[in-house]
């Protein structure tokens, strides 16, 4: 049995049909020189005239062998590639940002090894372009409560910086009702919560003028500047330890070191809108972020520990 590859009559090579053309070009030649004034004698010669069709023949089949279709000879390469646009979409009418858009993409973390629920949620705002407010993606922060640390990142998903942060001494992910609206002095124990969710932050003001990122105006939630509020908070002295224990005293808000926020909350979330995604401590991750997915470890990172 012969191999599937092969063929029983073999078709002539490149080189033997060059041979027939030439053979056949010469013959046309050699007659056209010695009978070219008598054609009379051409037609009446069978075999003359016979060598000359074959020859014609031979040379049109030739050239239906070796020379390429019109046209395609002329096709570029990039054209003969695949591009994978989304639904509605064609090759012609994508843009490189549609093109962008359609390879899966995830959050880059660069040298930063986060918790599994940080980056499964950072993972899949990049992906789905949750971040994303009309046509444009937005800068995002990601806040690890149970970690105390802060995650900042540009409107492409790339890691901007991280950081230590002071956080709500009570417990819980649920804004208290009317927090907003009260004094620093009226709040009580209980709700100095910082609650988990989705927020659409915006930059702005507090009211002494201190410029702030608002995660929730409505609930007077910002990201701001360590500052001291009460002397024996000690706050400056909490934010720069290692121990996440030590970051549960403020009032509700985020509180940063100062030279984190100047290279890099204001820069990324102090100039324009932005998302800002707070992981919750009591509830389930799917309970905050149900359209997320997420690893089963990551599912139960959002139940408080007793170590906090």
């Amino acid at each position: 049995m012969l191999p599937r590859w092969k063929s029983v009559s073999p078709r002539p090579t490149a080189a033997e049909w060059a041979a027939v053309v030439r053979t056949a070009g010469r013959r046309v030649a050699d007659f056209s020189a010695a009978r070219w004034r008598d054609w009379s004698r051409v037609r009446k010669s069978p075999e003359l005239w016979l060598g000359l069709k074959q020859g014609v023949l031979v040379g049109a089949a030739a050239a239906t062998l070796f020379l390429p279709p019109a046209g395609l000879a002329r096709l570029p390469s990039s054209e003969a590639t695949r591009f994978v646009v989304p639904a509605g979409e064609s090759l012609v009418s994508a843009t490189p940002a549609v093109l962008e858009a359609a390879a899966p993409r995830a959050a880059d973390f660069q040298d930063v090894e986060p918790a599994a629920a940080v980056r499964d949620l950072a993972n899949w705002v990049a992906a789905s372009n949750d971040n994303r407010a009309g046509h444009q993606r937005l800068p995002f922060a990601v806040l690890d409560k149970l970690g105390a640390r802060v995650y900042v990142f540009d409107a492409q998903a790339q890691l901007i910086g991280a950081s230590l942060v002071l956080l709500g001494s009570a417990s819980g992910d649920d804004t208290p009702p009317g927090v907003g609206d009260k004094k620093l002095s009226e709040i009580l124990s209980h709700e100095r919560i910082t609650p988990a969710g989705r927020f659409v932050s915006e930059p702005g003001r507090d009211d002494v003028g201190n410029d702030v990122v608002w995660v929730d105006y409505d609930s007077a939630l910002a990201m701001h500047r360590v500052q001291v509020i009460d002397p024996a908070e000690k706050r400056f002295e909490r934010i720069a330890t290692p121990y996440v224990h030590d970051k549960r005293i403020s009032n509700g808000c985020i509180n940063v070191p100062i030279a984190f926020y100047d290279a890099v909350v204001k820069p990324a979330l102090g100039r324009t809108r932005a998302v800002v995604y707070i992981l919750p401590e009591v509830k389930r991750f799917n309970e905050v972020f149900p359209q997320a997915r997420a690893r089963p470890e990551s599912l139960h990172e959002g139940v408080k520990t007793a170590a906090l």
